[in-house]
């Protein structure tokens, strides 16, 4: 039987051993979503387990070449990787050992009197809609709340009601975060130690046709990744430092809380830092105007220094991601996966990428194969 260039091109045979194969892994799929509860003691272990590796995943490509460092200086691998670690520790002890109190009382103030900073900031909004023309729309809408949440009080009752369970939430995530800081630095040590030795392992059991492929992919992936993760969380101390030397100069209370928060915030691009301004501006209204304008100066000051200095110097190129993908990414991603997914969107989306760019290049090179000759072929990129 005669097979048209048409069907060869979209893989022949091969195509129906495909559909074959994904219908295959759809009854499985099926089968699975049915007797699922047997492998819950499997996923309880999983999910325990992916806190700590991913700490230890972003360490390795924070440490990774620090350790490379050390061991082109002829220091072995494991005797540099215990310097690194040991160093670290004690650095990250005596920094909080030296902050803690100062950040302990700034947080307990702020927690105790950000309810009334609300409540000041709020009134002051509503003294000003008063004043304006909006006031008869302002009276509209306090009249819909009332009558529509007055019943607030019976819902809030009924969600305490489950407050034992909440409890055991708290404990348990109490607990995952106890595993998680008592395990990640072992896991860093061995992905250290045999992180490329675990890579070739697993590249040879591959057959060898498609080795290198998968090692290119991989070694593209590594790079995508890791100039990522290395550079947001040192874009992201350098914020924290500059907003709160900004802060002291303009003495806007709470300093190092809020440069912290904004420290923290910041690894997610775009909306991070916007979350991370909120509790600053608020604080700024109920101090003052002239307060809330040196807080717009350092902050429009400290964004300038970000976007023209420090990410392009710090980022570089190997990000190229437009501004509006990766707003859809983090929207999908967070409506996903909550706070993980925001977390991890952007190099999940750089993993996803380099598959997708992979994928389309082989089937220009197929499309090339079987209809270069007739046609134009298709170029590279």
């Amino acid at each position: 039987m005669k097979v048209s260039r048409f069907m060869k091109f979209i893989g022949g045979r091969d195509l129906f051993y495909g559909l074959v194969l994904l219908i295959l892994i759809g009854i499985t799929i099926f089968i699975y979503a049915k007797v699922s509860f047997i492998f819950d003691p499997l996923l309880t272990f999983i999910s325990t387990l992916i806190a700590p590796v991913i700490l230890a995943f972003i360490a390795f490509y924070l440490l990774n070449p620090v350790v490379d460092l050390l061991e082109r200086v002829h220091i072995h691998r494991v005797w540099g990787i215990i310097i690194i670690i040991l160093g670290i520790s004690g650095l990250l002890t005596g920094l909080i050992l030296l902050t803690a109190p100062a950040i302990e009382t700034q947080v307990k103030d702020l927690a105790s009197q950000f309810p009334t900073y609300l409540q000041q900031m709020g009134q002051g909004i509503e003294n000003w809609i008063q004043a304006s023309f909006l006031a008869p729309y302002y009276e509209q809408g306090y009249a819909w709340f009332t009558s529509n949440l007055s019943d607030i009080s019976s819902m809030v009752t009924e969600r305490l009601g489950g407050a034992m369970e909440g409890v055991q939430n708290v404990a348990s995530t109490i607990t995952s975060a106890v595993v998680a800081i008592i395990t990640f630095p072992f896991i860093l040590f061995f992905m250290l130690k045999d992180g490329d030795r675990f890579k070739a392992f697993c590249v040879k059991l591959l057959p060898p046709k498609y080795r290198g492929e998968v090692d290119r992919i991989l070694h593209n992936m590594d790079v995508q990744v890791g100039s990522y993760i290395q550079g947001q969380i040192i874009v992201a101390t350098c914020i924290g430092i500059l907003l709160y030397i900004g802060y002291l100069i303009i003495g806007l209370d709470y300093a190092i809380t809020l440069a912290i928060v904004a420290a923290v915030t910041s690894v997610v691009p775009y909306i991070g830092p916007m979350i991370a301004i909120t509790p600053a501006i608020i604080i700024a209204i109920v101090d003052s105007p002239i307060m809330l304008v040196k807080l717009g100066i350092v902050w429009a000051a400290v964004q300038f220094l970000e976007g023209n200095f420090i990410s392009p110097n710090v980022m570089g190129k190997t990000m190229q991601v437009h501004p509006l993908t990766i707003i859809i990414v983090l929207l999908v991603a967070g409506n996903l996966f909550g706070v993980v997914g925001v977390i991890l969107g952007i190099p999940g989306y750089a993993i996803l990428k380099v598959l997708v760019v992979y994928a389309f290049q082989k089937f220009k090179d197929r499309y090339n194969r079987f209809y270069g000759e007739d046609h134009e072929p298709y170029e590279k990129i």
